[in-house]
C-alpha cells in the first residue's frame, strides 16, 4: 500500500545531508558514498510507488494512497510502512554497509600495491 513512502523519506533526508554537508565544506572529498546509498533508496522507492501505481493503489488525485480513503485501511496502511517500508529501508542500508565493507576491504594498502620488481634483475 505505503511500504515505499519510508524508503523515500530515509532517500529524502540522505539527499538533504549530503546536499548540506557538501555545501558547507566544499574543500572535503565528495560524499560518494551517501550520494550511492541516496540512488539505491530513490531508485528503490520509484519502482515500488510505480508497482503501487500499477496495481491500483495509487491515484492520481486526492488521496493519492487508496488505503487512505476510509480509517480501517489507513490502519493497515501505517502497519504496513512501520513493517515492510521500515524493513526495507533497513535492509537496503545494510546491503549498502555491506558494500562499503566490502570495498573497504578488497582495496589494496599502499604498502601492498608498491612492488620493487628491480631487485634480482
Amino acid at each position: 500500500m505505503a511500504c515505499f513512502v519510508v524508503p523515500a523519506a530515509e532517500a529524502l533526508i540522505t539527499t538533504a545531508v549530503t546536499l548540506v554537508v557538501e555545501k558547507k565544506f566544499p574543500e572535503k572529498a565528495p560524499l560518494q558514498a551517501t550520494r550511492r546509498l541516496s540512488k539505491l533508496l530513490w531508485g528503490g522507492s520509484a519502482l515500488l510507488a510505480f508497482e503501487h501505481f500499477w496495481h491500483g493503489e495509487i491515484q492520481p488525485f486526492y488521496p493519492f494512497l487508496t488505503a487512505a480513503q476510509d480509517p480501517e485501511s489507513s490502519q493497515v496502511m501505517i502497519h504496513e510502512m512501520s513493517t515492510v517500508g521500515v524493513g526495507m529501508a533497513c535492509m537496503v542500508t545494510l546491503a549498502w554497509a555491506a558494500s562499503l565493507i566490502f570495498l573497504k576491504v578488497r582495496k589494496p594498502s599502499s604498502s601492498h600495491a608498491t612492488v620493487n620488481h628491480s631487485k634480482g634483475a
